[in-house]
């Protein structure tokens, strides 16, 4: 579009679908790289993309063609038909359904990319859920339990 300009930053995290699924180290490396490239082929730029065994962070510059809810949909069913057919984990793999998605100014972006590439280190110390409640929280996003994730704490 001739005169449109945006910078649109967004953090999305969704999770891992059943305990068995759990995505190990060497496992979630391969993935990150595929989300990148789902990513890069929609015309979106990957700035982080990072998780732990049960859940996924990406974090991009949204395009303003796009939406955001389209975006997590196509890399969700894509990721998790890569990761079967080429059977990185055992049992059949999904993702729970929904996501979390939060905004962020240019300013902020190195914070977001150190703090979704830093998840081991961060998991160390705080469980998924006290990571995503601290989320809702600072975003000041009201939610009801019953429709969060399921969490394996």
């Amino acid at each position: 579009m001739a005169n449109t300009y945006t910078q649109l930053n967004i953090h999305c995290v969704f999770a891992v679908k059943n305990r068995e699924s759990f995505l190990k180290k060497e496992v979630l490396k391969k993935v990150n790289k595929y989300i990148s490239g789902i990513l890069k082929n929609r015309d979106i730029f990957p700035l982080a993309v990072n998780g732990w065994k049960d859940h996924i962070h990406i974090f991009f510059e949204l395009n303003p063609n796009e939406t955001i809810s389209d975006i997590v949909r196509e890399v969700k069913a894509i990721s998790s038909k890569w990761i079967n057919e080429n059977h990185l984990v055992n049992g059949l793999f999904r993702w729970q359904e929904g996501y979390g998605a939060f905004s962020y100014s240019r300013s902020q972006r190195k914070n977001v990319i150190d703090y979704i590439e830093a998840q081991e280190n961060h998991h160390k110390v705080k469980t998924f859920r006290e990571e995503y409640l601290a989320l809702l929280d600072k975003f000041e996003i009201e939610f009801n339990d019953k429709y969060l994730f399921e969490f394996y704490d």
